[in-house]
């Protein structure tokens, strides 16, 4: 299944896509894409739904965040080793982990705004992942049971507040609009091999970004698997598993966004995002 929400900025409703391609309204069926709603048995109810039943959404609705009501928004770094390369770091012996702030995330498609006092907004486009149920000291055979379904995520990133503002990365991160999620959550069964998904980003129609989930230092698995080790995983907790070379601190010169710049991003089987940046008011 793809799940999706659609709707006004704090008045999204959950819907999904069907075999056209077209929204189909879940609000009669769900309360949201979110918490226990994720889990085995509640996908399972969901596909005993026949989409045919369910409400055609007209027209072309803004897409919310594919997930709601997010309690973690965990971030991996440096899980691509061409990437560690480009930002001249060695690939760690354990995942680097950090965090954006949960008010960062937004729809697939809405405006990424630069903020204030920003010299260096950076794109990284990356494999998101979607807890479904509880995950507390799994190992890595168990912890895929644990996934609800991935998603499209780019972890913008301003690299000045990131590396020269002192302290953790969640600076550089958390900005509104820094977590582009969606356009829709695809359910894990849909998902042959999280570890065999091409991946690519432009800017202005020019391709930056152009991987493959095949280069991760670290697996879906082993990240779940070793972040159950620090701390629960909840259902609706969103995991980025780190980005492929070609972000902007990488180009010779460095790039970074400018406001009228165009992105747009996209993972095989899990769809495309496009955002036009914006100056801070």
């Amino acid at each position: 299944m793809k799940l999706l929400r659609f709707g006004p900025l704090g008045a999204e409703k959950p819907g999904l896509l069907d075999s056209e391609g077209a929204i189909r309204d879940l609000s009669g069926v769900i309360g949201d894409v979110s918490g226990d709603m994720l889990s085995d048995a509640g996908l399972a109810r969901l596909r005993d739904v026949d989409p045919s039943t369910l409400p055609l959404v007209e027209d072309a609705p803004r897409l919310g965040p594919c997930v709601g009501h997010v309690g973690k928004f965990i971030c991996i770094g440096l899980n691509y080793a061409d990437h560690a390369a480009e930002s001249g770091m060695a690939l760690p012996e354990e995942p680097v982990i950090f965090a954006k702030a949960t008010s960062s995330i937004c729809g697939p498609n809405d405006d990424v705004i630069i903020p204030r006092g920003s010299k260096k907004t950076d794109w990284e486009v990356e494999l998101g992942v979607v807890i479904g149920t509880e995950a507390k000291y799994v190992s890595e055979e168990d912890a895929l049971n644990h996934v609800a379904g991935y998603c499209v995520i780019n972890d913008l990133s301003e690299r000045d507040f990131q590396m020269h503002r002192s302290g953790q990365w969640i600076k550089g991160k958390s900005a509104d609009t820094f977590g582009p999620i969606g356009p829709w959550l695809v359910t894990r069964d849909e998902i042959a091999d999280p570890q065999n998904l091409s991946m690519y980003l432009e800017v202005n129609g020019h391709r930056y970004q152009d991987g493959s989930t095949r280069t991760m230092h670290f697996g879906v698995a082993t990240i779940v698997s070793h972040l159950s080790q620090f701390m629960s995983l909840q259902p609706g907790d969103v995991i980025a598993t780190g980005t492929p070379p070609g972000v902007g601190l990488g180009q010779n010169p460095q790039i970074y966004l400018q406001p009228g710049d165009v992105m747009e991003l996209g993972i095989a089987g899990l769809g495309v995002q496009r955002q036009v940046v914006r100056p801070c008011d």
